[in-house]
């Protein structure tokens, strides 16, 4: 199985709608693909696939009780099948993941008056585990917000893996280097290695300040296979119609538009070289560039 976050500490560089269409991309090329949004935040994956209408539901179950051993039902239950009709499979997410940090240390407290361990921050790989996902999945993305917290480091414990989306800016630049703190600070504190499969910048325009940015981080020794150009009307009409660019492009485009297949292709690109850099081969990857059958030209 290949886990990996997609994680930046800025907000507004894309996270989720990359997660997205990665996850689908993974799944076109015949992998069985698991998404965890472990986002507090009403903008997020859950309502981008349009499968947050427990979010605000006391009585349902959801991750959160799982992390404490405290679910109502079996983990398989938790989650939504073939999202987006691209064979996607999502954890949706739960507003009790905006107090994730203050349940955990509250269960660690409970389980500490009694002489238990709990580590609160590697409960989702516990549970991961004790579910066997790594059975039933090839891939498996995390989406924690932006923010240090107990969501983005449960993600990072039990993934390992990082995709950076970047901002190319002097702020993006920025949050990358500051990352690299979070994650030598992680990875001493979990005593886990942390690796980086991809940098990816989002909303390249060309200037020459983004162009000397885009090259700092290369120069940082990630991995940039490829640059998304400014994108808005794609990635608009995605949230608009709560599904991933691959739908967007074949069920509400009324013609063929090169520049968005352009970017369909580097979708498939990306994931290819993360599950090259994961050790894992697809079994039957799209060639990118040859879409046109997603479109309605």
């Amino acid at each position: 199985m290949l886990p990996y976050t997609v994680y930046s500490e800025a907000g507004g560089v894309g996270k989720t709608t990359l997660t997205a269409n990665l996850a689908v991309a993974h799944a076109r090329a015949g992998l069985d693909v698991l998404v965890i949004p472990l986002d507090p935040q009403d903008g997020d994956l859950s309502h981008l696939f349009d499968i947050d209408h427990d979010r605000a539901n006391s009585e349902a179950d959801h991750l959160v009780r799982h992390l404490v051993d405290r679910q109502k039902g079996p983990f398989e239950d938790l989650i939504y099948h073939d999202i987006d009709h691209d064979g996607v499979d999502v954890i949706p997410e739960h507003n009790m993941l905006d107090d994730l940090e203050d349940v955990l240390q509250r269960e660690a407290d409970s389980r500490s008056d009694f002489g238990e361990s709990f580590p609160k921050y590697t409960q989702l790989l516990r549970v991961l585990r004790e579910n066997d996902v790594d059975e039933d999945y090839d891939v498996v993305i995390m989406d924690p917000q932006a923010s240090p917290g107990a969501g983005v480091y449960n993600a990072i414990a039990a993934s390992g893996n990082l995709v950076l989306p970047v901002e190319p800016s002097a702020k993006g630049q920025a949050s990358v280097n500051g990352l690299e703190d979070l994650v030598t600070g992680l990875s001493e504190q979990l005593e886990i290695g942390v690796g980086v499969l991809a940098a990816v910048p989002n909303g390249f325009s060309g200037t020459n300040d983004q162009t000397e940015i885009l090259e700092a981080v290369r120069d940082l020794g990630y991995d940039v296979p490829v640059v998304f150009r400014q994108r808005s009307s794609l990635f608009e009409g995605c949230w608009r119609q709560q599904c991933s660019a691959f739908t967007y492009v074949r069920e509400y485009r009324d013609r063929h538009r090169d520049h968005e297949m352009e970017t369909l292709a580097k979708f498939d690109e990306l994931a290819r070289h993360i599950e090259t850099q994961g050790g894992l081969e697809a079994p039957n990857p799209p060639a990118p560039g040859e879409l046109e059958e997603l479109a309605e030209v």
